[in-house]
């Protein structure tokens, strides 16, 4: 390694990416294009560092596995930042498994961690459950630590475990401030504030009441029949029920909750679960089809009796019934919930990362768009989607697949 590359090296290593580019900007080996790749994304110019990594890794090529491993890796982290989590995870795989052959633990791990963000963005908790299993950061410096202890607090909090998830953010913390970079003390003192602001909201008599984290942990664990609107499932106990995959089973089911302990009128489920205004016996009849299905999903959870005006919630062993519900009003929670972490999000990422099509994601991005909510960036493949972050509370509990929908 000449002098130059070591100078540029070391000064990416201090965070002084502008002195690294002094160092090597005006040459195209491999190991120069690598280190402009790393600087240009310090830098925040994504889009320039993923093609001087392309760049780097081709000049490398299979005669210098362990480079090419490492700009793989680089790579990686970059797209991870653009959000375009399209790319298969077996590349990285590859690369994790070469630079683990050949002794370099240090970028292993930074591979591993990456994989696992990967898989949180995707909703993919068991994946990442596992990778985080195998990542071991004692002894390692405080970068790497206060990353995999970020991702823990973030896969803790996804499953509502409180307790762990201020274990794994006390963690972060004191390894964020022994590293000095601001951007990381920063996301560690953005993911504590989760736990202090309104995640969901308890309908009920009167105005519907805020709850945190901690409050919807202890209320699934109090044994109540909670409809959560969040994640569209019914739980009691130890008891839950998926209905992502079922919408208007779902709508007929909060609409029950919500006249609890009265019963809803036909029209009004009709209403709201066809979306009709004008109703006929057609429709009546459709309603009493989807009510059968939905009592027979139910039946461990509650009974539903048939009224003189409609039908009536009947939870099993005397249970309250609880409608929780988003910390906003609107449709397109788990959109709003992905774009709210400030980045600009391709369509073909967000329809991966909610399990629909692009289509779908496309009429729900135009819905948004129409309303001011969300706008757009570039054009054709290069379009991006953009939307303020939400303030006030947090969207942790919207964000797609928290739970495995079994």
């Amino acid at each position: 390694m000449d002098s130059l590359i070591s100078a540029a090296a070391r000064a990416l290593a201090a965070g002084d990416a502008l002195q690294a580019l002094k160092h090597v900007a005006l040459r195209d080996d491999p190991p120069a294009l690598a280190l402009r790749g790393i600087a240009m994304a310090q830098l925040g110019e994504l889009a320039r560092a993923r093609e001087l990594l392309r760049r780097a890794a081709r000049g490398f090529g299979a005669h210098e596995a362990l480079s090419h491993a490492r700009c793989v890796v680089a790579e990686a982290e970059v797209a991870l930042a653009l959000r375009d989590v399209a790319a298969p995870p077996r590349t990285l795989e590859a690369a994790r498994a070469t630079l683990a052959a050949q002794g370099d633990r240090a970028n292993a791990l930074q591979a591993t961690l990456i994989a696992a963000r990967r898989a949180l963005l995707l909703g993919r908790l068991g994946d990442a459950s596992a990778l985080l299993a195998c990542a071991e950061t004692t002894g390692r410096p405080p970068l790497p630590a206060a990353v995999a202890a970020l991702a823990r607090a973030e896969l803790a909090l996804r499953q509502l475990q409180v307790a762990e998830a201020e274990a794994a953010l006390a963690d972060a913390t004191l390894a964020a401030q022994r590293s000095g970079i601001p951007a990381l003390q920063a996301e560690a003192a953005q993911l504590s504030d989760v736990l202090t602001q309104p995640a969901a909201r308890r309908l009920g008599r009167g105005e519907p009441r805020p709850l945190r984290l901690h409050d919807v942990a202890a209320l699934l664990a109090s044994g109540a029949l909670v409809v959560d609107a969040c994640r569209h499932r019914l739980c009691a106990g130890d008891l839950q029920l998926a209905l992502a995959r079922r919408p208007v089973l779902f709508t007929l089911l909060r609409v029950l909750a919500e006249a609890w302990p009265g019963d809803a009128g036909r029209d009004a489920l009709i209403a709201r679960a066809f979306r009709l205004r004008d109703t006929d016996d057609t429709h009546r009849a459709r309603l009493r089809v989807e009510i059968g299905r939905l009592r027979a999903l139910v039946a461990a959870f509650a009974r539903i009796d048939a009224t003189p005006t409609g039908f009536a919630l009947r939870p099993q062993q005397e249970r309250e019934v609880v409608v929780l519900v988003p910390p906003f009003d609107g449709d397109a929670g788990e959109l709003m919930a992905l774009l709210a972490d400030g980045a600009a999000w391709s369509t073909s990422a967000l329809a991966l990362a909610l399990g629909d099509s692009q289509r779908t994601v496309q009429r729900a991005l135009a819905e948004l768009e129409a309303s001011g909510r969300v706008r757009a960036i570039g054009q054709a493949r290069a379009r991006r989607w953009l939307a303020p972050p939400l303030t006030g509370f947090t969207t942790i509990l919207l964000l797609p697949a928290a739970l495995p929908l079994a």
